[in-house]
C-alpha cells in the first residue's frame, strides 16, 4: 500500500551516494540500510540510505545517554506508581492523573532496551513487527502523556478556581483517564495496521516513528493531522488552563488587598500564601517549557520531512527528537509527583536510603503547609 515511490526520482540525485550500496563490494556496510533485511528495505526511505552508517562511538554515546535516561526515568516513574498504589491517602482524583502520566512515561522508557539491541545490530533486530510495536508504544506513550498533561492542568484549574464545588470526583477522573487512552488510540492504530500512514525506521534506522517521508498527499495530510492532534491541541489546553489559574490567583490576591485596605490592616493573606502567584507561575512555565522542549523537535522533524528541506535532516539530527521526548518522560515524575511534599514524604518512608529527597522534617513541614491550602497542595 505504501510502496516507496521516491526510488525512481531519487536515483539521479543520490546515485553517487547510493552507488556503494548497489554493487561495489566491500563497502556496503558503510551506508545506512546495508544491514536491513532486503524484504524490509521498502520501509526505509531512500533519503536515509544516502548517508554513511554511524560510527561505533556514536552508537556507544547514544547508548550511554539512553542508559542514564532509562535508569532515572524508570526509577522516578516506578517510585510514583508504587507509592500511589500502596498509599491509600494518595489515591485521590488529582493524583490519579499523575499516576496515569507515570504509566505513559514508563511505556516510553520500556522502548529503550529495544533501542540498545537495535544499535548493536545497527538495524531492526525484530524486523517489521519489532518496528511496528516500537512505533505503537511510542505513539501511545507520546500522545497519551501530552493529553494527560492537559488533564492535569484542567484538574488543577478546577481545584484552584472552584475549591468548594469544582473538584473532580473519582468517577470523573477515571473517565478522563480512559479518555486519554482513547485520545491516543486512533493515530496509534491507524499507522500500525497501515490504514493511514505506517511506522518506518528513521535516523540511524534503530528507532521507528510514523512515516513522514514518503511522498504524496496522504503522508502530508497525516503529518498535519497528527501535528494538530498530538502537539497543538494539548499545548493550547495546557497554556489555557494554567493562564486561567494564574489569572484567578491574581484576582484573588487583588481582592484580599482591597479588603485589607478597607479594614485598615496590612494584609489578609497568610505569610506563606503571598508567594502563591509566583509558585503557580513557576509550575506553569516549567510544564509548558518541558512540553515545548520535549515535543517541538519531533514536530519540526515531521514537518521538515513532509514539507521542508530534507537536506537538513541528517540521521544524527533526526535522533535528537527521540532523546528530547524520552528526557521529558524521565523528568515528568520529578516535576509532578516527587516534588510534591506528600509523595516525597511517602517515598522517603518506603526507601529511606534515597537521600536526595531531603530531610524528613522538611518534608513533614511542607506536607503540613500543603494541607493548609488547596493552592499549595495542588501546586507543590
Amino acid at each position: 500500500m505504501y510502496t516507496n515511490f521516491s526510488l525512481t526520482p531519487a536515483v539521479p540525485a543520490l546515485s553517487g551516494a547510493m552507488l556503494p550500496q548497489m554493487g561495489m563490494p566491500g563497502v556496503e556496510e558503510e551506508f545506512l540500510g546495508s544491514k536491513i533485511d532486503v524484504e524490509y528495505m521498502d520501509y526505509v526511505h531512500p533519503h536515509w540510505r544516502q548517508y554513511r552508517a554511524p560510527q561505533a562511538f556514536q552508537h556507544l554515546l547514544l547508548g550511554m545517554v539512553y542508559a542514564v535516561i532509562l535508569f532515572m526515568g524508570m526509577l522516578g516513574n516506578l517510585l510514583v506508581l508504587i507509592t500511589f498504589f500502596t498509599t491509600k491517602s494518595l489515591r485521590t482524583p488529582s493524583n490519579l492523573f499523575v499516576a496515569n502520566l507515570a504509566i505513559f512515561d514508563t511505556l516510553m522508557m520500556s522502548k529503550l532496551p529495544v533501542f540498545v539491541m537495535n544499535s548493536i545490530v545497527e538495524g531492526q533486530l525484530f524486523g517489521k513487527i519489532g518496528c511496528d510495536l516500537y512505533g505503537l508504544v511510542g505513539s501511545y506513550s507520546g500522545m497519551g502523556a501530552a493529553i494527560t498533561n492537559s488533564a492535569i492542568a484542567f484538574d488543577r484549574y478546577r481545584t484552584i478556581a472552584f475549591p468548594l464545588d469544582g473538584r473532580l470526583g473519582m468517577k470523573a477522573a477515571v473517565g478522563l483517564v480512559i479518555g486519554t487512552w482513547l485520545w491516543a488510540t486512533p493515530f496509534s492504530l491507524l499507522p500500525f495496521f497501515e490504514v493511514w500512514s505506517r511506522f518506518a525506521p528513521e535516523g540511524y534506522l534503530t528507532t521507528c516513528s510514523f512515516d513522514y517521508m514518503t511522498e504524496g498527499p496522504s503522508t502530508r495530510y497525516f503529518t498535519l493531522t497528527i501535528f494538530v492532534w498530538a502537539y497543538c491541541i494539548p499545548l493550547l489546553l495546557i497554556a489555557l488552563f494554567y493562564s486561567r489559574i494564574l489569572s484567578h490567583v491574581r484576582e484573588h490576591e487583588k481582592m484580599l488587598r482591597e479588603q485589607a485596605k478597607r479594614m485598615n490592616v496590612k494584609s489578609l493573606s497568610q505569610g506563606d500564601e503571598k508567594s502563591a502567584e509566583i509558585r503557580i507561575a513557576k509550575v506553569a512555565i516549567s510544564i509548558v517549557f518541558l512540553f515545548i522542549c520535549g515535543w517541538t523537535p519531533y514536530a519540526l522533524v515531521a514537518l521538515i520531512g513532509g514539507f521542508g528541506e530534507r537536506s537538513l535532516m541528517t540521521p544524527t539530527f533526526s535522533m535528537f527528537p527521540a532523546i528530547a521526548c524520552k528526557t521529558v518522560a524521565c523528568i515528568d515524575p520529578w516535576i509532578y509527583a516527587i516534588n510534591h511534599p506528600r509523595f516525597r514524604a511517602e517515598i522517603q518512608k518506603k526507601v529511606p536510603w534515597l537521600c536526595f529527597f531531603g530531610e524528613e522534617k522538611s518534608s513533614k513541614a511542607s506536607d503540613t503547609k500543603s494541607e493548609a491550602s488547596d493552592v499549595k497542595s495542588e501546586t507543590a
